[in-house]
């Protein structure tokens, strides 16, 4: 697409990026929604990676962000592996399943790669991401740190096949979204936009599903 454009975020697109979150995740995962308070916080914290922070422009608009923080595996022997995981990827509901988020993970892959990372993370619906080259956290031998099991949700993929060679791993996430917590500072927050609805949705039962759920073989 000619007017189609991935570039790096900047300061006068943030307002922007955090109306489109709050458009894309409103009532989907619980009524209303946090995550664009979670955007407007993980920009401050350490472990947010500006330089994996992109938006998707089209028309001069912006339809689309995916944004990065560091996350760590840790083997038995205490050998801590530093990689990314991204909290955060949107489009604009009017333009959900055209491949505008395959073109932001890609992209991000890409430049990844390029600043020396070779293991993404996410946390999300496995059906929206296993064509996309993530599969069971199970199948790469990591668990997660809280309890040691393989959560259904825990989504791993390699930028470089093999990388984890079938050691057993512990995952170590950022605690950049512990801002979410803090039920009146997202509701304060959320007061700066123009009133929505909060409303049950089906998406929010299957979230809760995928959230307590592991692979057990």
């Amino acid at each position: 697409m000619e007017n189609l454009t991935i570039r790096l975020e900047t300061e006068k697109d943030c307002r922007a990026v955090e109306e489109l979150t709050r458009e894309a995740f409103w009532n989907v995962y619980v009524p209303g929604a946090s995550e664009h308070y979670y955007v407007h916080e993980m920009r401050k914290h350490p472990d947010f990676i500006p330089e994996l922070d992109f938006v998707l422009e089209l028309d001069g608009k912006i339809i689309g962000s995916i944004m990065h923080t560091k996350a760590w595996l840790e083997d038995e022997g205490g050998y801590r592996k530093e990689i990314v995981s991204f909290g955060m990827l949107c489009v604009d509901p009017r333009y959900q399943r055209q491949k505008f988020g395959k073109m932001l993970i890609e992209h991000s892959f890409e430049t990844a790669k390029k600043m020396g990372y070779d293991v993404v993370a996410t946390f999300g619906n496995p059906g929206n991401y296993v064509s996309r080259g993530f599969v069971s956290c199970k199948k790469k031998n990591v668990s997660y740190i809280v309890d040691g099991n393989f959560p259904t949700a825990l989504l791993l993929a390699e930028l470089i096949p093999g990388v984890l060679d079938g050691r057993k791993f512990m995952f170590l996430d950022s605690d950049a979204a512990a801002c979410c917590e803090d039920t009146a500072a997202v509701e304060a927050f959320d007061a700066t936009f123009p009133p929505k609805e909060k409303a049950w949705r089906p998406s929010q039962e299957e979230f809760y599903i995928y959230r307590h759920s592991s692979v057990v073989r």
